[in-house]
């Protein structure tokens, strides 16, 4: 049995306090980038990178088959890359930011391309009971994955806006529920709720913040779960902690930062402070290892959040891509990356 306290169907002028003068918005308005600084930025990522930001050895990868995730224990979490996260809970398998093509980008000619394979194919995943959806931003919300999706997944739980999307490329509108920041379902006996982050959406030129950007919490059993999406640091995590935390186990956005940009994705420092004011137990670093969408070294994000992890006494885990993360008993896994180059 599910029950939905979001909305089954779009409205024509969102009611949500986000959405103001026909654009979502954060809470504390963001630094807008002048035209000069955007296309500074533009010929630095063009021309410019920093060596390193790609890694030149084959990232480890654990393959995974449909009868291993069916036999696999409740309670468990396998990375699959980036931000996607395969949680099964109550027996049921619920999936996070699904980007399985080869590039996050709008095109598969040019873009950000994987580091790594993905370690199971959408063909042979078992039947997704939710995909669990942060923004609509490419290296999230992935055109193509969504379509392969479509056939075995019952629900997609999306910020308002985002399910819209979904339902322009055809998929059942009566498997689409939209969610504000606090809004809640419960599917199975599994708990969410729409949290809210500090980021923006958007994917083109033209229509930037027509969708709403989300956090959520997940509660099975006991287990609470925590999946930052793309955010910047606010006060909003103190809040989220509050209310529902502590957590079991935080994912946590730990990439693609740069002080250029530094209210819409965490320094590691600020991902640290995040885990802490949601009342984190256990910490595993997301949003890294698979697209080059920073101007820093691939390995430098889990440098730096280990050596924070580890001074401030965090728990913390870094599992391989497809390594099963045991979410009543976490442990630290290994530092793959440390060799790589």
């Amino acid at each position: 049995m599910s029950l939905f306290t979001a909305q089954a169907a779009p409205t024509a002028e969102p009611s949500s306090p986000q959405f103001r003068d026909g654009k979502f918005r954060n809470p504390v308005p963001m630094h807008k980038q002048s035209a000069a600084e955007i296309a500074r930025l533009m010929w630095t990522f063009v021309f410019n990178k920093p060596a390193g930001t790609i890694p030149t050895q084959a990232i480890p990868v654990r393959a995974l088959s449909r009868s291993a995730l069916l036999a696999a224990p409740d309670k468990s979490l396998f990375r699959l890359g980036h931000s996607t996260m395969l949680i099964k809970l109550g027996g049921e398998f619920y999936l996070t930011d699904p980007v399985f093509s080869k590039r996050a980008s709008p095109v598969q000619w040019a873009g950000p391309a994987r580091f790594h394979e993905a370690p199971i194919t959408i063909a042979e995943l078992p039947d997704i009971k939710a995909v669990i959806l942060s923004h609509d931003h490419y290296d999230h919300l992935d055109h193509a994955t969504v379509l392969a999706l479509a056939a075995k997944t019952q629900y997609f739980l999306a910020p308002l806006g985002v399910g819209q999307r979904l339902r322009d490329w055809g998929i059942d509108g009566a498997k689409v529920r939209e969610f504000d920041w606090w809004q809640e379902a419960v599917i199975d006996g599994t708990r969410f709720a729409a949290t809210p982050a500090q980021h923006f959406s958007g994917r083109g030129l033209g229509d930037g913040n027509s969708t709403l950007w989300a956090s959520w919490v997940i509660m099975h059993d006991g287990l609470r779960l925590f999946f930052s999406g793309d955010t910047g640091y606010f006060a909003g995590f103190k809040e989220i902690g509050a209310k529902y935390g502590p957590f079991d186990v935080a994912l946590m956005e730990t990439g693609a930062y740069d002080k250029q940009w530094a209210d819409i994705h965490m320094q590691p420092e600020e991902t640290l402070q995040a885990f802490l004011d949601l009342q984190g137990k256990w910490l595993v670093p997301m949003h890294n290892g698979t697209f080059d969408l920073g101007l820093h070294r691939w390995q430098e994000p889990f440098e730096r959040i280990s050596v924070l992890a580890s001074k401030h006494e965090v728990a913390m885990a870094t599992p391989e891509m497809g390594e099963r993360l045991d979410l009543t008993q976490p442990q630290p896994g290994t530092p793959w990356w440390r060799d790589l180059k």
